[in-house]
């Protein structure tokens, strides 16, 4: 099972020398994963939970791409209805080549209205318009010749049933974001119900958790996978191996801004776990890598 890291791209106490070390940081302590968020208009109801400075995700993995040398990159999760789906399949290949084949598309249907209106896009058709999104972007890297051989895994978000059935059509894994484990648990079984309904495989399970490392247990049913005590957290990753994920993105952020100005707290986290990780292999750089 890979580990990765939820990368703050945004608020108060980001700027370029910071987010250098978080992506130093999340390599150096042998995650396998780097991802970053998504928003284009910084309106109220985004600025409330992520406010500016807000760095684009195709830019800044461009250039986290060239201060790296083995950790995947991706996008937890990019809005989809807020590009065309060319330009997505153009940024996305662009940079899964000039990353020698390390990047991960993960995307969702979005959920802030002001920004959806800021950019004139309609909110109530999110759902359809990522449908179409995802459709229009494989059919665009079936030209192999305009957009490379290498393949991009596809995440798809979403905790409701119209993601679920989303990730079986359109997906290569379903990407929750911070469950409980028992609600993942059961939906993991409808996950492969709706792949059986409609005969197509059973998606890879790459979900995105929180990480909260507490001095007491945390206890109760809506406890979210990833808080806790040292031991509970270890515990649930394990638990999440054993239901079949094949990726954990591991979120230190848990909704104030200002933990962006103190980023040392959650890299000692992120530091406390990794001693309990596998070391991760380093990837052969041999420029004609295929993934």
């Amino acid at each position: 099972m890979k580990i990765g890291v939820n990368v703050l791209n945004f608020g108060p106490g980001s700027d370029p020398g910071v987010l250098r070390n978080w992506a130093r940081t999340v390599e150096d302590l042998g995650f396998d994963l780097l991802m970053v968020s998504d928003h284009v208009a910084i309106t109220p109801d985004v600025a409330e939970r992520y406010p500016a400075p807000f760095f684009e995700p195709f830019t800044t993995l461009s250039w986290l791409a060239g201060l790296t040398t083995r950790v995947r990159l991706g996008t937890t999760v990019l809005i989809a209805p807020y590009r065309h789906p060319l330009l997505t399949a153009r940024m996305a290949a662009n940079l899964n080549e000039l990353s020698d084949g390390r990047f991960v598309l993960g995307v969702g249907v979005g959920w802030a209205r002001q920004e959806f209106a800021a950019l004139g896009i309609p909110f109530a058709r999110r759902g359809r318009l990522t449908d179409d999104h995802l459709w229009d972007v494989r059919a665009a890297w079936a030209d192999t010749a305009a957009y490379g051989h290498r393949r991009i895994p596809v995440w798809v978000g979403g905790n409701s049933d119209a993601g679920l059935r989303r990730a079986v059509r359109l997906g290569d894994a379903w990407h929750p974001l911070r469950p409980t484990l028992p609600w993942l648990g059961e939906a993991v079984g409808r996950l492969k119900a709706y792949a059986d309904e409609d005969g197509l495989p059973v998606p890879a399970l790459a979900p995105r958790i929180a990480l909260r490392i507490t001095a007491a247990p945390v206890e109760g049913p809506d406890r979210l996978a990833g808080e806790g005590t040292l031991d509970q957290v270890l515990d649930d990753l394990e638990r999440l191996r054993l239901l079949g994920a094949e990726s954990v993105v591991l979120d230190t952020y848990h909704g104030d801004p200002e933990e962006t100005r103190h980023p040392e707290a959650a890299w000692q986290a992120l530091a406390t776990v990794a001693v309990h990780l596998p070391v991760p292999r380093t990837r052969p750089r041999t420029g004609t890598e295929q993934s």
